[in-house]
């Protein structure tokens, strides 16, 4: 069988949601405030798969750098490097 090299390959447990929060959506989550120079936190949803972030950036904390649309443009530090990741307000949450 040939393996596949999809965007949300390897994803069954990360973007998996509880059986309590199934089909429920957190709307403080999505209509939560941003301003540029937040610290946010980067947590999965896998109940909105629109505005994802990879699912390396999972459990990152990076700084809102701007918005874009609907979402909010983050650097996060992927080791030595600084990454730009795009990614709707359902998949983030305040950091302090």
């Amino acid at each position: 069988m040939r393996r596949t090299h999809g965007a949300r390959q390897g994803t069954r447990t990360i973007a998996s949601r509880s059986k309590k929060e199934r089909g429920r959506l957190f709307i403080r989550r999505v209509m939560h405030p941003y301003e540029v120079g937040d610290k946010v936190s980067i947590v999965i949803d896998g109940g909105q798969q629109k505005g994802m972030p990879h699912r390396r950036f999972q459990g990152r904390t990076g700084t809102v750098s701007g918005k874009q649309g609907r979402a909010y443009v983050i650097s996060v530090k992927d080791g030595n490097m600084a990454k730009t990741i795009v990614s709707r307000p359902e998949h983030l949450r305040p950091s302090e």
